[in-house]
């Protein structure tokens, strides 16, 4: 990115209309010109992505307040922090949980014929990260991507559960309990009951609480600290998918979570 780029976007008026776009744009330079010069002042800074000296340290504040930048009390100039060594290490745990759940994932979905997601907590919500289809030309909706409410889903009970209380009560107090069918648990009450009962048996089931016609169980997934970091979810249309009254669905769904478990380091000695 040039300072040219970034002069051309702060002139431009359609650019003047998305301010948060621009400081986005000026925040990325000041951490590429920082990745490229090792430390730099605010002067230089201010000169390489031609913006005034007051917003290169307003923006540089900002980064500093999220530990993306730091500034060396010696030298009075800027380097990288230790925040972005935080967000790059996130990267390989989330690739490498979608790589080492995807055999299990496929195993799971050819065995019951229905249709078996991966989901991380992210933002609030239960986000599908990976997804095994069944065989059954009614296992077609693709839920990659989809940002699903933890308290009508499998998958986010079992996320729920797994969080302390002070956490769940946040994530909560934001979204609320929101009914998506009839049948969705909006009694915050009842919903910690169920939550209960996840830890106790260790999975989650829903029936039709996401969606009229669609059941669900879902199981937690550990890694190597034995920390909940996803949740393996089945699915099917209620017609046919019963989670427990389907022979050996529930032991084949929680032996493998264990397995994706076991690929994430996670040891039950």
């Amino acid at each position: 990115m040039t300072s040219q780029h970034i002069s051309d976007t702060a002139t431009d008026p359609e650019g003047a209309q998305h301010g948060g776009v621009q400081s986005v744009d000026r925040a990325i330079a000041v951490l590429e010109i920082l990745a490229r010069e090792g430390d730099a002042g605010v002067s230089e800074i201010a000169d390489q992505v031609g913006i005034h000296k007051s917003t290169a340290s307003r923006l540089l504040g900002a980064l500093q307040a999220r530990d993306l930048v730091q500034q060396n009390n010696e030298r009075g100039k800027y380097q990288l922090g230790f925040g972005i060594l935080r967000l790059a290490a996130s990267i390989p745990g989330r690739l490498s949980l979608v790589q080492e759940a995807r055999p299990t994932l496929e195993a799971l979905a050819a065995e019951f014929k229905e249709t078996v997601n991966l989901a991380v907590l992210r933002s609030n919500f239960a986000v599908n990260v990976d997804q095994a289809m069944g065989p059954s030309t009614l296992a077609t909706h693709n839920w990659i991507g989809s940002l699903t409410p933890l308290h009508a889903t499998s998958s986010g009970k079992v996320l729920l559960a797994a969080l302390s209380a002070d956490e769940r009560d946040r994530i909560l107090k934001e979204t609320g309990l929101p009914a998506k069918t009839s049948l969705t648990i909006t009694s915050r009450r009842k919903l910690e009951e169920q939550l209960r009962q996840v830890v106790r048996d260790g999975i989650a089931i829903t029936h039709e609480e996401l969606e009229i016609g669609l059941n669900a169980a879902a199981v937690p997934v550990f890694n190597h600290s034995g920390a909940v970091i996803g949740a393996v979810s089945i699915s099917g249309p209620v017609f046919r998918f019963e989670p427990e009254n389907q022979p050996g669905l529930l032991e084949a769904l929680k032996q493998a979570g264990l397995e994706i478990s076991r690929r994430m380091g996670y040891s039950t000695a």
